[in-house]
């Protein structure tokens, strides 16, 4: 909602207009608030209406069928990015979040969908992805881009950056990427960007929001 333009009024000399304007000042300022308090108070970063990521994903699952938005409609979808061989970041988060489930109950439970997207499809096979994931909640889902190509697509897409640091041998490496969550509403709406390491509070206050009054957060 755009702040309206009041600062002509105030030009007038005579005091009746002058009292007419700030009349027309508070009056704006009431409604300005008032369409401020319908908005939701995020305790994570609020990103919605933010261009700069992408809107919608479309990548291949762990049997190899093709995922968008559209598969998860009605859910609160969270994607994260990682690989299975990640040795603390990765599971700390998919553990706080099976624990965010396990605390916002089952029923509410049944309506998040957890992506993780695997930035080392290399080693992360879909067997490794879908026994690395279940392993934290039977419910988490993982993706996996089919080509170094398609990683790179998704990546730009959410400005999530990796690159692979090599071991001591070829296949001893380690991945570096950029650690946190993307949140979308029921309606496939991007809407939260959560830093990695802000506990299971945070995500169950954000995620009640977005469950409990859809039809609010628009």
């Amino acid at each position: 909602m755009k702040t309206p333009v009041l600062a002509p009024l105030f030009r007038f000399p005579r005091k009746g207009l002058r009292a007419l304007a700030l009349m027309a000042l508070l009056g704006s300022t009431l409604v300005l608030t008032a369409c401020e308090d319908k908005a939701p108070s995020f305790a994570n970063l609020d990103i919605t209406g933010n261009t700069n990521f992408a809107k919608d994903f479309s990548l291949p699952d762990t049997g190899g069928a093709v995922r968008t938005l559209g598969d998860y409609k009605g859910k609160v979808v969270i994607m994260t990015f990682g690989y299975t061989h990640c040795p603390d970041v990765c599971p700390t988060t998919l553990a706080e979040l099976s624990q965010t489930l396990e605390a916002l109950g089952p029923e509410a439970a049944r309506r998040v969908q957890v992506l993780f997207v695997t930035v080392d499809p290399q080693r992360d096979t879909g067997n490794v992805l879908g026994q690395y994931v279940a392993a934290f909640n039977p419910s988490f889902r993982a993706l996996r881009p089919a080509n170094n190509a398609q990683l790179q697509q998704a990546a730009a897409a959410f400005k999530v950056v990796y690159a692979k640091v090599p071991g001591k041998t070829a296949d001893n490496y380690t991945m570096d990427h950029s650690a946190g969550c993307y949140v979308f509403d029921t309606n496939g709406r991007l809407r939260l960007y959560v830093r990695n390491g802000q506990g299971v509070t945070p995500w169950v206050h954000d995620l009640k929001i977005l469950l409990d009054a859809p039809d609010k957060t628009a």
